[in-house]
């Protein structure tokens, strides 16, 4: 049964199934997949047609609250998709649904104008076996599909929400006890709860939907179930995660605990393992990142990043520079520049801290160094960013032009492709010009045997400022000759000049500094 289902969403063009999770105390199996809107509805719907031909809810018991054979669809936006969209597929979907194999099906959350059925849990009460009753009241009359009991099926809930983690603490107690902890009230929003034995791993779960994790997040649900588990004197032993989840809540989760433990961890996956250990996430089965995160995902199913200038070997992308093509050209140079004398930085600060030597420096090198390893991240992307911005503007070029029409579109295209180009070199020297504050804390502390290093860095994110600044003045000229251009214009060179200005001027001070240091 779970394979057909599964076999009869990926072969929808355009969705990508990404995790299966079936539940043997449960009795429920979770599907997330992916895709365009379209393509979602009707890998959704060749979902129900596999399940109608192969799930009986006459014979279905789990631990788990039910209405009926799918149980609950719900779309939520993950990427280049809004709330609203949602709303639409959910409605789309139920109708035909409902048309297609007769059942009834229930909005919910936002897809649901009716506040009284909103709620999952408000739809889902009496469960299945009490839905022979329910289905016949006027107020449960089903949004689409008959308002009748069926048999077979049971009714299915869909609609439209925030990503929900499902979220499980283990206890070394019993079911009860695991209830009474879910069941807690007043202590944490936007969570609902229930506790039930799980068989296969001997122990009971204090079974959580987070709802919003912006509001309360798996550390904090962990966090409260053992204070209210040291009130029934039990013991918690890890937690799990239910299906997938976002990157989001994870970082959210790894800042808290380094804040609260006074740690310094910048890599990302360093900050997973870190949550991972913190909340026991392997304690049933193994917490793998790869095939849990759904960015990461995603990233793999969109295949390898061969084409992307920052993958490429450093021998390539240099050829590919020094090769008889317009792209990439001095923009991603000037962005790689930025990002080797930021890269640079970091060095000079990391070889400093942890230290025994320079241990006295580690409060002013756990400050120093986060914005220069954001800021090489951060510009780092930049080196692709500006080829992408510069191949638009190309292409805009090659635009017909048969009538006034087309003549207009193309030049207000190009004109939001020119300033595209122009932001690339903004951005990025913004970015250094902020930082210089950061190298004056470092200049007179850093490893002294760094010092032709740290050098470098400062002559790099200088130079990269000169680069942003020339382009800038060159691609403004390009901006038609009329007052609200020439005014912009104006403002840009302005800008970039003194950019530079402030560049030259910092990095003069700082060569001086390091100069000076003779230790």
């Amino acid at each position: 049964v779970i394979d057909t289902i599964a076999h009869a969403i990926a072969g929808v063009e355009g969705v990508a199934l990404l995790d299966v999770d079936p539940g043997l105390s449960t009795n429920r199996t979770v599907y997330t997949f992916v895709g365009h809107p379209q393509a979602v509805i009707e890998a959704a719907l060749a979902a129900a047609r596999a399940a109608y031909n192969l799930i009986d809810m006459s014979k279905h018991s789990g631990e788990h609250p039910r209405i009926g054979a799918m149980d609950v669809v719900p779309f939520v936006p993950v990427q280049n998709a809004t709330m609203e969209d949602c709303v639409e597929i959910a409605k789309e979907f139920g109708e035909r649904l409902g048309s297609e194999l007769n059942v009834p099906v229930y909005l919910y959350a936002e897809a649901q104008d009716k506040e009284y059925r909103r709620d999952l849990s408000q739809i889902r009460d009496g469960e299945y076996e009490g839905l022979y009753h329910k289905i016949r009241k006027s107020e449960w009359k089903p949004d689409y599909g008959p308002d009748e009991f069926i048999a077979n099926w049971g009714a299915t809930c869909c609609g439209a929400r925030k990503f929900l983690i499902g979220y499980n603490v283990n206890i070394l107690g019993t079911k009860e006890q695991a209830h009474r902890i879910a069941l807690n009230p007043g202590k944490l929003m936007c969570v609902r709860g229930l506790g039930w034995w799980l068989e296969e791993a001997n122990l009971a779960q204090v079974s959580l939907n987070l709802t919003d994790f912006e509001v309360t997040n798996i550390h904090q649900a962990y966090e409260q179930c053992l204070l209210d588990a040291q009130t029934l004197n039990i013991a918690v032993c890890g937690s799990q995660i239910v299906g997938l989840i976002p990157l989001r809540p994870l970082l959210m989760a790894a800042d808290y605990f380094i804040k609260q433990q006074n740690l310094f961890i910048l890599d990302e996956d360093q900050k997973i393992r870190l949550v991972i250990q913190q909340l026991g996430l392997n304690s049933i089965t193994p917490f793998n990142p790869k095939e849990r995160i759904i960015e990461y995902i995603i990233q793999a199913r969109e295949g390898n990043d061969d084409d992307n200038l920052v993958s490429m070997e450093l021998k390539d992308f240099i050829r590919h520079v020094g090769s008889r093509t317009i792209v990439p050209g001095g923009g991603s140079v000037t962005a790689l520049i930025a990002t080797l004398g930021t890269s640079l930085g970091s060095m000079c600060s990391l070889l400093t801290y942890g230290m025994r030597k320079w241990e006295s420096l580690e409060k002013d090198m756990r400050i120093i160094i986060p914005p220069l390893h954001s800021a090489t991240k951060t510009l780092m992307n930049y080196i692709d960013n500006d080829t992408e911005a510069f191949n638009a503007y190309l292409t805009v070029q090659k635009m017909a032009e048969t009538n006034e029409e087309e003549k207009r579109f193309k030049q207000i295209t190009q004109n939001r492709c020119l300033e595209r180009c122009i932001e690339m070199p903004l951005a990025i020297a913004r970015h250094i010009n902020e930082l210089w504050p950061v190298l004056k804390k470092l200049a007179p502390l850093f490893n002294i045997s760094t010092k032709a290093d740290f050098f470098v860095c400062i002559k790099c994110m200088e130079t990269a400022v000169f680069g942003c600044y020339k382009n800038i003045e060159v691609n403004v000229v390009n901006f038609p000759q009329n007052d609200e251009y020439i005014l912009k214009a104006a403002q840009l060179k302005q800008e970039g000049t003194q950019m530079w200005k402030t560049a030259q001027k910092e990095a003069q001070e700082l060569i001086a500094v390091v100069e000076a240091r003779i230790e």
